[in-house]
């Protein structure tokens, strides 16, 4: 399965997520780092580190009610 890192927009989130299961990435806690250029860095590292070993199947997309 090949997936992608996607933006996310939904009235509780604004953010990286799965374009192939539920996961979404949530930070730990605020920015750290000593000038912005280096806290960008250090979210990226983070955000794509967490992409990188998350597991689609511990995230699956709710189903969708049937009509």
């Amino acid at each position: 399965m090949l997936r992608n890192m996607i933006w996310i927009e939904k009235p509780h989130l604004q953010g990286y997520g799965c374009s192939e299961c539920a996961w979404e990435f949530q930070p730990s806690g605020p920015p750290t780092g000593n000038s912005l250029n280096e806290m960008k860095e250090i979210f990226e590292r983070r955000r794509d580190k967490e992409f990188a070993i998350h597991v689609c199947a511990e995230h699956p997309r709710a189903k969708k009610a049937k009509r």
